[in-house]
């Protein structure tokens, strides 16, 4: 689940190192365990809305994968104060064929195994990175170039990063799978949320060889503490993420067929549109009372246990 925590103004904590309280959880299970790959597949429900014009469910469905151990956000930075005063802050980005490759290798394997970009089933993947100005997006397109030669049957793209922000809103329907060094998708997963409906139905899972970890893409929203009112469905999915890598990893039809239970009933339950919380209650839904997080919740078990 999300981590993270307020103080009793409502803001982040911020602790002495500089980072917000529960960074060294989230970043030091990355780190630790070796999730080299941020799988944030970026799909868009029937009874969801989305901020895309013209464009539904059969146009948005591709797999975001991100590099998850290195570039900005490895911690390879420092402050250096003069006189008790912050001058100068360095952050060194890395980029390693190691890390390029096996990530990269990660996403040709999912298209491998998809049905190919909705607009016309071709089996793509896609680099985003900003090769044309930075060494180490260079090193990560030409390792691309490397692994991708190994996948013939797979079609290689390219774009870079601030282009592809307009891309995938004007044609989401060409995209596949998609993968790119770490801070840059982080940037274009958390867009990807927003146009299959907002940070609420949007799952991620974290992978290493043999390790897991399976998350909600939004933060821990202390603001919502109480309420009743936040949005369960990414943490529902991100359950039904880890179902499926476990039936994988484990070879056990029982464990993917329970994941596809998961992900098809919260699929039915928006689908009907009658029961939400207030973040899914827009454009033609926004007449619909907003359930509350236990509701919607309970709905969505009741479903899983009709289709078992």
């Amino acid at each position: 689940g999300a981590i993270g925590a307020s103080d009793s103004s409502g803001k982040s904590i911020r602790l002495a190192d500089g980072n917000l309280a529960g960074y060294s959880v989230v970043i030091g299970l990355r780190m630790d365990l070796d999730l080299y790959a941020n799988v944030r597949p970026v799909k868009l429900y029937d009874g969801v809305w989305t901020p895309l014009k013209g464009k539904g469910p059969e146009h948005v469905n591709m797999t975001i994968v991100r590099e998850n151990t290195e570039g900005l956000y490895a911690p390879t930075r420092g402050i250096l104060s003069r006189g008790g005063i912050p001058e100068i802050a360095v952050d060194s980005r890395v980029i390693t064929r190691k890390g390029s490759e096996r990530v990269i290798r990660y996403a040709f394997d999912i298209a491998k195994k998809g049905k190919g970009a909705p607009a016309d089933s071709i089996k793509r993947v896609t680099c985003v990175d900003k090769s044309n100005l930075l060494a180490g997006c260079q090193l990560f397109r030409g390792v691309f170039d490397e692994v991708g030669a190994l996948y013939p049957k797979i079609e290689r793209d390219y774009a870079y990063v601030d282009a592809w922000t307009q891309w995938i809103i004007r044609k989401p329907e060409y995209y596949n799978v998609v993968v790119a060094p770490n801070e840059f998708g982080d940037i274009i997963t958390d867009l990807g949320a927003a146009i299959q409906g907002g940070l609420g139905v949007a799952p991620a899972a974290n992978i290493g060889n043999g390790h897991g970890v399976f998350e909600p893409v939004h933060g821990s929203a202390p603001k919502y503490a109480g309420t009743n009112t936040a949005n369960p469905i990414a943490a529902i999915l991100a359950m039904g993420m880890m179902l499926d890598w476990l039936g994988v990893e484990h070879k056990d039809r029982r464990i993917l067929n329970a994941g596809k239970i998961v992900t098809n009933s919260v699929a039915a339950v928006l689908r009907e549109g009658k029961i939400r919380t207030q973040d899914l209650c827009v454009g033609e839904w926004s007449h619909i009372t907003p359930s509350s997080t236990e509701t919607v919740a309970t709905t969505i078990i009741h479903a899983i246990k009709n289709m078992e």
